[in-house]
């Protein structure tokens, strides 16, 4: 069932069906798209109805609102699409959020952790309890094998294949990826397996359960954790570590990535890994891995070696 807001038009929410069935994006974009088209739609009624004016006064209430230029960027990315479907689809003939330009956005770099950050963290959920074992398994799974924290949450027992040292995740678009396992991920997942899983669902059902989770991280309840308390949790984590609070799952995802770099993984590996449909996207963090920028200096520049070969020695 899709989620449209309490006060969606049937055009917006025939758009929201749109994205999520013909185009097939995830539920956490379109969330995103029904926010950003809801806000336009609380000051133009009906929403189809828009014209440039109307945008521009818009516009300028976000602004008002405090909003970053980024989010403002998106939302008006999303007024366009809307627009371009209304067209598409007879209920108007302009498309006027096409003449107001973009914000002009420079691309951040990702913010990663050390490795010595990322072993603190993972160590910070201490004590051998169901709930300190699964969540020492979700930080090494979230580091070790690049998954987004929705992926993560939504993970199943069938999606593992541990004999094979992998894993199968949908993504962004329902795309389905392989990802592999690492040796310390794997033991930390065939922990919580072992015994500390059925230990929730067992003491759950004694209060009540009624239906057996078929995903791999539960709550004390036994539900499916959910990205919300899975925030909460390394929050909790990163203050128990001495991280600051900024700390995120994407953070961990970026730190995947930069270290898989760092070690010497070409592009085009972690690209699959991360489920980029785009390569432009995976080589931010090329930008932010210096170690594999020198190493690839030093092995390819004619001048990185002014030494004579026979001493093994390179500097610039």
């Amino acid at each position: 069932m899709l989620a449209t807001p309490p006060t969606a038009s049937p055009l917006l929410t025939a758009f929201l069906y749109h994205l999520r069935f013909e185009r097939g994006l995830s539920a956490n974009t379109i969330a995103g798209y029904a926010r950003d088209l809801d806000r336009l739609g609380r000051s133009c009624d009906p929403i189809h109805r828009f014209d440039r004016a109307a945008l521009e006064r818009w516009i300028e209430a976000l602004h008002a609102d405090g909003l970053a230029p980024r989010s403002i960027a998106r939302a008006l990315s999303a007024v366009r699409t809307f627009g371009a479907w209304l067209v598409r689809e007879g209920h108007r003939a302009d498309e006027p959020a096409r003449l107001l330009p973009l914000p002009r956005l420079g691309r951040p770099l990702p913010v990663v952790l050390s490795e010595p950050q990322v072993e603190r963290l993972v160590a910070a959920p201490e004590g051998d309890s169901p709930l300190a074992v699964r969540d020492r398994a979700m930080l090494e799974l979230l580091y070790g094998a690049g998954l987004r924290v929705s992926e993560l949450c939504r993970l199943r027992l069938d999606d593992l294949h541990l004999a094979e040292a992998h894993l199968r995740t949908t993504g962004k678009g329902d795309k389905t990826r392989l990802v592999p396992l690492g040796e310390v991920a794997l033991a930390a997942l065939e922990r919580w397996l072992s015994g500390p899983r059925q230990t929730l669902v067992d003491t759950a059902t004694r209060n009540g359960l009624r239906r057996l989770p078929a995903e791999v991280f539960i709550s004390a309840r036994g539900k499916p954790l959910t990205r919300q308390g899975f925030w909460k949790n390394l929050k909790r984590d990163a203050r128990r570590a001495g991280l600051p609070e900024t700390v995120s799952p994407h953070k961990l995802r970026h730190s995947f990535a930069t270290h898989l770099l760092d070690g010497g993984a070409d592009l085009r590996s972690v690209q699959a890994m991360l489920g980029h449909a785009d390569l432009a996207t995976t080589q931010i963090y090329t930008h932010v891995s210096q170690k594999s920028l020198r190493a690839a200096y030093d092995q390819a520049h004619p001048l990185a070696a002014r030494e004579p070969p026979r001493r093994g020695r390179r500097r610039l």
